[in-house]
């Protein structure tokens, strides 16, 4: 062999040093990562659940049916019992699931921050409800604004691995479901291009804020074209029923095109069985009835099935978002509606901590690895909450940008090529130098295999301490500062924001 086919290219090492601290030129770890590696339940297990979520809608059914709903319903092949209930035979409910989006584009008003929703990519996004903010200055936990869901919208808007962005906070400080619901709406749309999700109070809440969307969309129309806002709607009230308010959003939404996460939130021991067998049934069920509405309105209409299992501590009745049972119920969900060949919707990174600390930390990996290696669709509450949901943190956000790149690699597994498997690189180290620092088969995984974290502290105890022994959640609050500081996007135009204006009640900003 020539001799030239042994060298190994070599760096000197001052450059291999600059090298090593430049960031990758390739992210090697982007949102859309496959999942699916995770499977808590066995085929069988798989199979029962299904056959007794079947069971209880065939027989059991749904009760509080609104009576717009049941004609529907019964349109499309419901029973009414004469009980008060309307059950789903088989064939529905399978009509259901074979008619439904297994696919659809969530839009950004930059296209391209759209994704694609369902197939085996994983997608981590937001939500929430947080009435409390901890606060940047104080540490400490404060009525959540109007002026914190601004903050928090532009913060994400800047953070790479949260795809799309539900208002995670409540601004309390606005009075009226109506004025809450527009002023939501417009701060995502103000501060982010990204695909987002709201909710709706009321039905009739829904159409002025698609005027809303309309102006910042290019005109009367554009909105529903191309919807770049989805709606998180709880149709079901656990056990096994529907909500009036609830159902009538749905119905002014599909009139509006707008995609649907239709979100089932059991509480096991409480709304749904303790048993996690057992649960996972019910709430399979109910995620199955919305489904079936859906299709029973406008089949085939954009719906994230969103069965989230929520656990409580049996011992107090507290609710729990991190733990064990958290994660594997979550990924047990995203892989039934994964088997079902549904957009799947379900929850992590709810974590139970107040604090920034160690307990935050287990909880959230935790739960998102689960979630991620299971091959939940889209992935919410994933970014930015704490205290149970009651929370949300700006520190937290960046801790968590940094923690879901983490889960993304872990994703994206271990490419085997013939590059790869480096046997020339390693005949070159072992016959040249004995080492491969520097060499140009390091150099291109360096670029394209690891993720450098920027917050996470890697240096030995005696740099850190010359550091001034720096925390994590020190470190991200002076990025999360930083970006608050520096990033200002206004993603309307001065035509656009004052014709909102002139129509909309906005507060502030």
């Amino acid at each position: 062999m020539d001799k030239k086919d042994h060298t190994p290219r070599r760096f000197g090492r001052s450059r291999r040093v600059e090298q090593r601290a430049e960031k990758p030129i390739l992210n090697p770890c982007p949102p859309g990562q496959i999942g699916g590696q995770y499977k808590p339940l066995s085929d069988a297990g798989l199979r029962a659940i299904y056959e007794t979520a079947l069971q209880l809608l065939d027989q059991l059914g749904m009760g509080d049916v609104p009576d717009r709903l049941a004609r529907h319903l019964l349109a499309a092949g419901a029973v009414d019992t004469g009980l008060g209930r309307l059950t789903f035979p088989r064939g529905l409910v399978e009509d259901a699931i074979g008619t439904a989006a297994k696919t659809f584009v969530l839009y950004g008003r930059d296209p391209a921050r759209s994704i694609e929703v369902g197939g085996d990519r994983v997608h981590f996004g937001t939500g929430g409800a947080a009435v409390q903010t901890l606060d940047l200055d104080s540490g400490l936990y404060r009525p959540s604004t109007l002026g914190d869901l601004h903050d928090f919208t532009r913060l994400q808007d800047a953070l790479e691995n949260i795809s799309w962005f539900t208002r995670c906070c409540i601004a309390t400080d606005v009075p009226g479901e109506h004025a809450l619901d527009v002023n939501t709406a417009y701060a995502l749309i103000k501060n982010t291009t990204k695909p987002t999700a709201t909710a709706f109070t009321l039905a009739s809440h829904v159409a002025p804020i698609v005027q809303m969307f309309d102006i910042a969309a290019g005109g009367e129309g554009a909105f529903s074209r191309q919807p770049f806002v989805k709606a998180h709607i709880s149709p079901v009230i656990s056990p096994m029923r529907y909500g009036a308010d609830a159902v009538e959003v749905v119905f002014e939404c599909i009139a509006h095109n707008i995609p649907l996460s239709c979100i089932t939130a059991a509480q096991a021991g409480a709304t749904a069985p303790a048993t996690m067998a057992g649960f996972l049934a019910q709430s399979l069920a109910e995620t199955l009835a919305s489904l079936v509405m859906v299709h029973a309105i406008r089949p085939g209409h954009p719906m994230v099935f969103s069965n989230w299992p929520l656990v409580i501590d049996l011992r107090t009745g507290a609710f729990v978002g991190g733990g064990g049972e958290t994660a594997m119920l979550n990924a047990a969900s995203a892989q039934l509606s994964n088997w079902l060949g549904l957009p799947s919707g379900v929850a992590a990174s709810m974590t139970d901590a107040k604090a920034i600390d160690a307990q935050y930390g287990a909880e959230k990996a935790l739960t998102s690895l689960a979630a991620g290696l299971a091959g939940g669709n889209l992935i919410y509450e994933s970014a930015g909450m704490t205290a149970s949901l009651l929370g949300a943190s700006f520190e937290a956000f960046v801790l968590d940008n940094e923690m879901l790149a983490h889960v993304y690699r872990m994703l994206r597994g271990i490419e085997v090529t013939e590059e790869n498997l480096g046997f020339q690189a390693i005949c070159d180290a072992v016959l040249g130098e004995g080492h491969f620092l520097g060499s140009g088969h390091t150099m291109a995984a360096m670029e394209r295999d690891y993720f450098y974290p920027p917050l996470a502290d890697r240096d030995d105890p005696k740099q850190w301490q010359d550091k001034g022994a720096p925390d994590a959640w020190g470190q991200a609050r002076q990025q999360a500062s930083q970006i608050l500081a520096t990033h200002h996007p206004d993603y309307l135009s001065t035509a656009q924001d004052a014709e909102i204006r002139s129509r909309f009640r906005i507060v502030g900003r």
